[in-house]
């Protein structure tokens, strides 16, 4: 009996032993889940959160470019109908003859022509406004989320800017791109490479201090160079076309703020590149239609 009843008890805790090690088994799985479902959970809600950014970026650029166009079409209707009761008030009390009425008419016509090319103006504008923000928006999302102290992307008046600060490009008083430059650059170019027909230049600017060293006599040798210096990479790095290219420097006298203090200084130091206007799409528009 004693015999039997000792048996039991090992059974006992041998079945509790494999219980308790199955339990903690278990536990460590769940927990293990848990983490990588927050985990998941929350890069879900970071990848939404980016898309509704971007969404109503882009549709409160929509809602402006219908409001100017709106806008414009309201003035033209009015011009159009002012100009139609002037006429009619002008033929009715006998005012001018029949030919001076039929010329005042072809004038009338002529402005209905030009309504048609100032609509042609303005699609073409609101075209080119928004390609220039798809272009921003894909440029930010190559970039990611790099500090905007040092690489700010904007539209400003219908041209795109890429400003690079000098303290990701160059180490102080140099023109060589830095490692992580090149990666930045690489981005960039990643992005500019599916627009072939986009021309750019790249530009160089400095602050104020005065620069002498070796070859370089000046803030205008630096700013050049480091523009060249930049371009050389896209071209021969990165593929891009160099009949696209242009490389320019500023010097000090293109500051985004005065010099006075070492923040300002270090803003004004940067190279920027600008996404050139197409203006050959607009002077078409200006050729007189054979």
């Amino acid at each position: 009996m004693k015999h039997f009843l000792t048996l039991i008890a090992l059974s006992v805790l041998l079945f509790s032993c494999v219980s308790s090690k199955k339990f903690k088994a278990t536990k460590a799985d769940y927990d293990q889940l848990q983490v990588k479902y927050k985990t998941d959970l929350s890069n879900c809600n970071d990848a939404k959160a980016d898309l509704d950014r971007k969404r109503a970026l882009l549709e409160s650029e929509n809602e402006n470019l219908n409001k100017r166009i709106a806008d414009q079409n309201k003035q033209i209707d009015f011009l159009k109908e002012n100009s139609t009761t002037a006429l009619n008030q002008l033929q009715s009390l006998s005012v001018v003859t029949s030919a001076q009425a039929e010329s005042i008419k072809k004038s009338l016509d002529n402005l209905g022509a030009k309504d048609a090319y100032i609509q042609g103006l303005q699609e073409t504008i609101a075209h080119k406004d928004s390609l220039n923000m798809a272009l921003v928006m894909n440029l930010k999302g190559a970039i990611g989320d790099m500090n905007d102290n040092d690489i700010n992307i904007k539209v400003d008046k219908g041209v795109v800017y890429i400003d690079i600060s000098d303290k990701l490009l160059f180490k102080s008083g140099r023109y060589q791109v830095t490692p992580q430059a090149k990666i930045v650059l690489g981005k960039v170019a990643a992005v500019l490479k599916n627009q072939p027909d986009i021309e750019f230049m790249v530009e160089g600017n400095t602050d104020n201090v005065p620069y002498r060293s070796g070859v370089l006599l000046d803030n205008w040798d630096l700013s050049v160079k480091r523009a060249t210096s930049v371009v050389r990479i896209l071209q021969n790095q990165y593929g891009l076309d160099p009949a696209k290219i242009t490389a320019a420097g500023r010097s000090e006298y293109h500051p985004l703020m005065d010099n006075s203090t070492p923040q300002n200084r270090a803003l004004n130091r940067r190279t920027r590149i600008v996404i050139l206007p197409q203006l050959d799409q607009f002077f078409n528009l200006l050729e007189p239609k054979k």
